[in-house]
């Protein structure tokens, strides 16, 4: 093999040492933004703890099967766990037509979901337009989650067991949404955006 060979090799097994690291990077990143670990990893995508370990400390090379079974499991295009870089341009548009409603059983709460469908199980948001008097009531969500409720024109109030609190124009309300909950429009026409946090820390 001459020299223009052995420094062809070498190009190709730096690069493949880059992609590698690079893969290592984006598994561990995106499986710490899904909240897994290991364990949960390894159950969904049906790659072995230890490999997924090993590919995350860039100690191994995975074979093509390997990545598909891990992009599945989180999610993801194999191209996307493949890319050389993290800070790639990412725009998602949904339009008005797409977007989904939902209404309270009075009629008088319309609730937008402008969330992203991919954090549905632990982030949720919404845009809120209620009329005078419209209540929107709400069943426990998971042990530990977290409700925002931010008011940007009219008046409203959370009812939570016994006790009521109220935001006007500017204000935001956060609670725990874990046991039932109401909001009500007491002044309208009223427009709040609300996040819910799921599978937030608990709070005692």
């Amino acid at each position: 093999m001459g020299v223009e060979g052995e420094d062809r090799m070498k190009a190709l097994a730096a690069g493949a040492q880059i992609v590698s690291g690079q893969l290592g990077k984006t598994v561990q990143r995106l499986r710490k933004a899904y909240n897994l670990s290991l364990s949960e990893l390894s159950e969904q995508s049906g790659v072995a703890k230890s490999i997924i370990s090993q590919i995350e400390r860039n100690e191994t090379n995975p074979t093509l099967a390997t990545i598909w079974r891990l992009s599945q499991a989180l999610d993801v295009s194999i191209e996307r766990v493949l890319a050389a870089h993290e800070d790639e341009p990412f725009v998602d548009k949904t339009s008005r037509g797409d977007t989904p409603i939902l209404l309270s059983e009075d009629g008088k709460v319309r609730l937008a979901i402008i969330g992203w469908i991919k954090t549905v199980e632990w982030l949720q948001w919404y845009d809120i337009t209620a009329e005078t008097g419209g209540v929107l009531e709400s069943d426990s969500h998971q042990r530990g989650s977290v409700e925002c409720l931010s008011v940007l024109d009219g008046e409203f109030e959370v009812e939570i067991g016994d006790e009521i609190n109220t935001a006007k124009t500017g204000e935001t309300l956060r609670y725990r949404c874990d046991r039932p909950h109401i909001v009500r429009c007491v002044s309208g026409p009223g427009h709040a955006t609300m996040v819910c946090i799921l599978k937030a820390a608990v709070m005692e």
